[in-house]
């Protein structure tokens, strides 16, 4: 079969998938031949053997809802790849912002090799993407979720920074007795409230791990201890930084955060609130 062939029936199937985005024939396409999407139009006279074979199941899953990051079990964050499963959450754009803002704190740290956390890892996305952002950094990555944390090392081990990863499966409050010192801590909790819940798309609600998602009544269970217990996590001069809902920022900024000087709510491309930062003073009180 030629790849042009094999273009044209996937997107003639994926025609018919409820709120399929333009352009997920070619990705799937270009998922089972391996041949890169921006390079499609180029090999529209390639024989690409039996791919229609390993084509139809991710169609049916498609079809049946499941996200196209699942499907693929893999997602570009930060400009690059990383394995995914349904113990972890898909990353977004959103969060690419709340990464950038942890790697640029990160750089600030004066410590020859700056050590960060990032609670609730997941796919390890954000603590990679910093482990490799900033070479000379060490990271710990934590979260509940064995899974989760089985694919952040997965990722890790994919990017090269293994030797600097430290993945540890435990609670929260767990991780914010460690006892040990941070230039960065960074997290991207749980912050949709019970109200909100059943407002989600439906390929979030039924695919995606709800304890990546949930935070009680407000939204913002989840997000009260990490402010509360992130002044014991910080050296003197580090950075906290949260990603929240859009509707959190006057309330998670007003939060009790101990010695923290807190340094405003920034928002997304898209110009909602979306991160909150703190810092700790570079001496203590």
């Amino acid at each position: 079969m030629l790849l042009s062939e094999l273009l044209a029936i996937c997107k003639r199937e994926m025609a018919g998938v409820r709120d399929a985005a333009p352009g997920e024939a070619e990705i799937l396409v270009s998922a089972v031949t391996a041949i890169p999407r921006s390079r499609l139009f180029l090999s529209m006279d390639d024989d690409v053997g039996d791919a229609k074979v390993r084509l139809f199941p991710l169609i049916a899953r498609r079809a049946a809802g499941e996200p196209l990051q699942y499907v693929l079990g893999a997602w570009d964050f930060f400009g690059r790849e990383f394995l995914l499963s349904p113990d972890t959450l898909i990353p977004r754009p959103e969060t690419e912002g709340l990464a950038e803002l942890a790697v640029a704190a990160l750089r600030r740290s004066p410590a020859a090799r700056p050590l960060a956390l990032d609670v609730g890892t997941g796919s390890g996305a954000i603590a990679v993407t910093l482990a490799v952002e900033v070479p000379a950094s060490r990271v710990v990555a934590t979260d509940i979720s064995s899974g989760a944390l089985r694919m952040a090392r997965e990722n890790a081990a994919r990017h090269g920074v293994a030797s600097r990863f430290l993945p540890i499966c435990c609670d929260l409050l767990s991780a914010l007795k460690c006892g040990v010192r941070f230039a960065v801590v960074v997290s991207n909790p749980p912050y949709v409230s019970e109200g909100e819940w059943p407002l989600l798309p439906s390929e979030v609600r039924d695919f995606e791990p709800p304890g990546a998602l949930l935070a009680g009544r407000d939204g913002l269970s989840v997000l009260r201890p990490l402010v509360a217990g992130a002044d014991g996590l910080l050296s003197p001069g580090g950075e906290f930084w949260c990603e929240i809902g859009a509707s959190q920022g006057e309330a998670a900024s007003s939060m009790p955060c101990g010695s923290l000087r807190p340094l405003g709510v920034f928002r997304d491309l898209a110009g909602r609130d979306r991160y909150v930062g703190w810092k700790k003073p570079e001496r203590e009180r």
